[in-house]
């Protein structure tokens, strides 16, 4: 396989995972409201919708080729990780869903950045 068919195979998972992670931060995010109290803090929220934004804008522009997109795989592996840190602390089931699946996005997006140089 050509290291250009590698980097598109590469690219499409990182994307997908960049989707599913997005809609996971949704997910959770309605999940947190509705359990209000702590889960429901601004904190809580602000950090999640940040990693759903994150994700969808760094699937889009590894989707049009952005010359940016290898820095925006950078930020977006850091935001993940900052949401799973953030989840993973919380004694809830969708949230350690939600933080193991902010692990796995911000590793695939680290190795696009890494790929990219």
């Amino acid at each position: 396989m050509t290291q250009m068919a590698e980097m598109s195979q590469q690219m499409r998972q990182c994307i997908d995972m960049c989707n599913q992670c997005h809609t996971m931060c949704e997910q959770a995010m309605n999940h947190c409201l509705q359990q209000g109290g702590q889960m429901a803090q601004r904190p809580v929220i602000m950090m999640l919708v940040d990693c759903a934004e994150t994700c969808r804008m760094n699937a889009d522009m590894m989707m049009r080729q952005s010359d940016m997109a290898n820095q925006m795989s950078r930020m977006c592996a850091e935001v993940c990780r900052s949401c799973a840190d953030m989840c993973g602390k919380m004694d809830d089931q969708m949230m350690r869903e939600c933080a193991d699946m902010c692990r796995k996005c911000a590793d695939m997006c680290q190795q696009m950045a890494a790929m990219a140089r």
